[in-house]
Formats: structure tokens, sequence, C-alpha cells
């Protein structure tokens, strides 16, 4: 079972960046796709961007995030990122990493068995 610890949350103002972190422990992390979903008060969790096992295929996003959002990965330090530019307010939210059960990727919840404990993203306006 792989074991996932986000990083890199915070309080950051309208505009500003974050890059999240995400470190896998175990040694089949280079076999599956990762993503990154959000969970805001009161709202489901929704698909924030997803990645596969190697990195090089084009990863997906949420329309809501596309082209401020990056999402890479380095297979060598078990390790995904989310770096995220020109934060709203409407990002504010805990962002969780998740294990995909495959080497694809696909956006939905249920298709990932392994979540961080997430880490708390908020944005002033």
């Amino acid at each position: 079972q792989v074991q996932l610890v986000e990083s890199g949350g915070g309080l950051v103002q309208s505009g500003g960046s974050l890059r999240l972190s995400c470190a896998a422990s175990g040694r089949t992390f280079s076999n599956y796709g990762m993503g990154w979903f959000r969970q805001a008060p009161g709202k489901e969790r929704e698909f924030v961007a997803a990645i596969n096992w190697s990195g090089f295929s084009t990863p997906y996003y949420a329309d809501s995030v596309k082209g401020r959002f990056t999402i890479s990965r380095d297979n060598a330090k078990n390790t995904v990122y989310l770096q995220m530019n020109t934060l709203k307010p409407e990002d504010t939210a805990v962002y969780y990493c998740a294990k995909h059960r495959s080497y694809f990727v696909t956006v939905q919840p249920a298709d990932y068995d392994s979540w961080g404990q997430g880490t708390q993203v908020t944005v002033s306006s």
C-alpha cells in the first residue's frame, strides 16, 4: 500500500502562487497514475488535475484550473507536485493527492485507492 503525505499548503493572497508536494512511500509509485483533488467546506470532493504513470502524456485538468495549475511528477523522488498560479478565493479548499488504481488516470475519486491526509489552501481576496 502506498502512503501519501501532502505539504506546501498555506495562506496566500489572490493572484499569488503555491506549490504543493505529495511524497509517496513504496517502490511502486512509478507504476501508477496520480491525481490531485480538493474539497471546500460544504462541497463534494472535486477533481483538480491528474498525470499518468510516466508523466510524459498530456495531463488532465479541471476547466476551473486549466492554464493556472500545473501537475508534474518526479518518479526518482516518489513525488508529485501541483504548481498553482494566479490563485483565486474560490480555490480555497483542502487539497488531497491520490494514487490511481492503474497506470493511467481518470477524474473519478472512486478510481483512486490511496489518499493523503490533505493540506489546506486558503486564498484571501
